[in-house]
């Protein structure tokens, strides 16, 4: 793509709250409580049916593997009623078990068999639904940069990238991070893993280090080599012979853009993020940890407002310097935004003189330039709306499209 052409003038980004109000949320995270009406009884018996099987659900197939605890937590609501009462009476987005589960151990409930989560949830229901309904799932997770990082050898710089539902602005940093592709084992052989160290784009030293560690690996095994550099090392693996990306992003602006932004030096932001770790997940804390430093040491500009709406992404984007390649990123956002917003968001990102890279359930739209089976495994990974691989949601893998 040709460099950028000078803009014109800079709009003011909005700064005043979404409305909460049922029915009319514009985006992801800003849906309180059901209002009343008529039909309030049968309404809320449906929304009560809606979240068990939301929790049964997430105990079957989505925690197993990840949390044992939270798998059993999930059960346990699912198969208590008043628990869920109270659960229906929020909107979709603020019951979710990742946010509910969060929230109660934010406010100290205890890490144990359900009984005793039931049991908090129980005394402390009207402050535990309250924080929910003012907050919003934000998977900060910066192992979706090895995706992005990914789709974004495709693109020329410099490169100003620019990220919808940004939180704190962990995975603004693809370049600062170093990599380790792993390609998956076949048979009794196994390839060294491909190294990407931070901020380095020299080819040339990193195939000199993967033949190295291929001469020694013979005849005693494969031995794994350290990370180049970078305080954040991201380890994901490389399915059906999919090359590993031989570069990285050449980044030269950088901002985001969320209803609720994060501030990595914020103490209370960063309990937060981190509190969104599942239990058992101790490698995961500890990245988004390592993270969260990084995005502290050099802040990036995340606006608040909602990219839905008319001239608001827009005006962040005519930030982005002249000459740069604009990026815009949706990374396992657009699930979490409801569909008229989603689709009006896809739009205007369309509209934008901008190349587009998202990472999303492969229902969550039909934006794609193909079709796409809704049964494989992962999200897609796209590049302007092509499909160009197939992804771990949370960037563990990446596999052909």
């Amino acid at each position: 793509m040709p460099g950028r052409r000078e803009r014109g003038a800079i709009a003011a980004p909005r700064r005043s709250r979404p409305s909460a109000r049922a029915g009319d949320a514009p985006v992801w995270g800003t849906m309180g409580r059901v209002t009343d009406s008529g039909e309030a009884k049968g309404a809320a018996a449906l929304a009560a049916v809606e979240v068990r099987e939301r929790y049964a659900r997430f105990a079957r197939e989505e925690a197993p593997g990840r949390s044992d605890l939270y798998a059993e937590w999930a059960a346990g609501v699912a198969a208590d009623p008043g628990v869920l009462r109270a659960l229906a009476g929020l909107g979709a987005p603020h019951r979710q078990p990742p946010l509910v589960f969060a929230v109660s151990r934010m406010l100290g409930a205890p890490e144990g068999p359900y009984a005793g989560w039931a049991g908090f949830f129980r005394a402390h229901e009207g402050r535990i639904v309250a924080e929910c309904a003012a907050r919003s799932v934000q998977t900060n997770e910066p192992l979706r940069c090895a995706p992005l990082v990914y789709a974004l050898e495709r693109i020329p710089g410099p490169i100003a990238l620019l990220e919808v539902g940004a939180s704190a602005g962990l995975c603004l940093f693809p370049e600062r991070y170093a990599y380790r592709f792993r390609a998956e084992p076949v048979g009794d052989g196994a390839e060294p893993p491909a190294l990407l160290a931070a901020g380095s784009v020299d080819t040339a030293a990193r195939r000199r280090t993967a033949a190295e560690s291929r001469s020694s690996a013979m005849g005693r095994g494969v031995e794994q080599p350290a990370f180049s550099s970078g305080s954040v090392r991201l380890e994901p693996e490389l399915r059906g012979g999919l090359p590993a990306p031989e570069r990285l992003p050449d980044i030269v602006w950088r901002a985001g853009i969320d209803l609720e932004p994060r501030d990595a030096r914020d103490s209370a932001d960063r309990a937060w993020i981190s509190g969104l770790v599942w239990p058992g997940e101790a490698e995961r804390a500890a990245r988004i940890a390592a993270a969260l430093d990084v995005a502290a040491a050099d802040p990036p500009r995340i606006v608040r407002g909602d990219a839905s709406e008319p001239g608001v992404l827009a005006a962040l984007a005519a930030e982005a310097p002249a000459g740069t390649t604009l990026v815009v990123t949706t990374p396992g956002v657009l699930p979490h935004v409801p569909r008229t917003a989603r689709e009006r968001l896809i739009a205007i990102i369309r509209g934008l003189d901008a190349r587009w890279v998202t990472l999303d359930s492969p229902r969550a739209h039909d934006a794609w330039t193909q079709p796409v089976g809704a049964d494989a495994d992962g999200f897609v990974l796209a590049l302007d709306g092509e499909p160009i691989a197939r992804a771990d949601p949370l960037g563990g893998w990446i596999a052909p499209a």
